[in-house]
């Protein structure tokens, strides 16, 4: 056995949060990364998301009175495709495929001496991980 245990679902929404409060900023001019209450709720909307692209190719991820600045209130509004998630983690992706190869490699096995393989935690419903860990065995 093997894995990375300072890696899990959380990681996949940290990237997540970020890519929004950076879209935001990149719209409005407001950076939101200060703003705790706000943090939460794109938090709580990126989990939501993740969740919803494991089963969707698209989603909605709609935030109003995220904020407000001296013209109003401001709303955070915008589709995410299942293909822009996953290329906003593949670089986690590629770290949870780390360890299944030096799994092998410590017990003198190639993938094709290994006959089932078991996905555990939240993070393997998403298919392109899925797809990942088929891409080694097969």
């Amino acid at each position: 056995t093997n894995g990375d245990t300072h890696l899990g679902g959380e990681d996949f929404d940290i990237n997540l949060v970020r890519h929004l409060v950076q879209q935001f900023k990149k719209e409005s001019g407001i950076d939101l990364s200060n703003d705790r209450m706000a943090i939460q709720r794109i938090r709580e909307a990126a989990e939501k998301a993740k969740i919803e692209l494991s089963s969707s190719l698209q989603t909605d991820i709609n935030l109003p009175y995220i904020t407000a600045d001296a013209s109003g209130p401001k709303h955070i509004n915008l589709k995410m495709s299942r293909s822009q998630l996953e290329n906003l983690v593949e670089p986690l992706i590629s770290r949870t495929l780390d360890p299944v190869r030096k799994a092998l490699k410590d017990a003198n096995l190639q993938a094709k001496d290994i006959q089932e393989v078991i996905l555990v935690g939240g993070m393997t419903r998403m298919p392109k991980v899925t797809e990942s860990v088929k891409s080694i065995f097969g």
